[in-house]
């Protein structure tokens, strides 16, 4: 089993930006958490991160035939990108958000995803554990529908 972890704009700074709402882990930390995780599931997992809404597009319908499955942190495209929600869409590979804080608890405009109904499942607010969470649930999930 093979699963593409995507992480969109300003997620390269994690570590450094806002660590009161996105904590102390480095994006290298949180891929170090996830292939740990990864190794205990027996799964194989490549990781894409990118400030470009294009590369993510490309990425996404890249995924054909490559993944069986995603996690993805959109980050503020989130709340701004069709273009990544039809992505998901048409690649047809089931796919978790996530996100590190509880967008729920922020600004409005954070409330609104465009790439959820996309997705099987949204998982946030747990900090970096939001992804292992993630890999813990397409895992099961991806498992239950073969």
């Amino acid at each position: 089993m093979k699963i593409l972890v995507l992480n969109g704009p300003n997620l390269n700074l994690l570590g450094q930006r806002e660590p009161d709402v996105y904590g102390g882990e480095s994006l290298d930390d949180i891929i170090a958490l996830i292939k740990a995780k990864a190794g205990e599931l027996g799964v194989d997992v490549d990781f894409f991160q990118s400030n470009e809404e294009g590369a993510l597009v490309t990425r996404i319908q890249d995924s054909i035939g490559n993944y069986d499955g995603m996690i993805f942190n959109p980050a503020a495209y989130t709340h701004t990108s069709v273009a990544l929600c039809d992505a998901v869409k048409a690649v047809d590979v089931p796919c978790v958000e996530v996100h590190l804080s509880n967008v729920h608890s922020r600004e409005e405009f954070r409330h609104k995803s465009l790439i959820v109904a996309a997705c099987v499942g949204q998982i946030l607010g747990f900090g970096a554990n939001s992804y292992i969470l993630a890999l813990e649930g397409i895992v099961q999930y991806l498992r239950r529908s073969k």
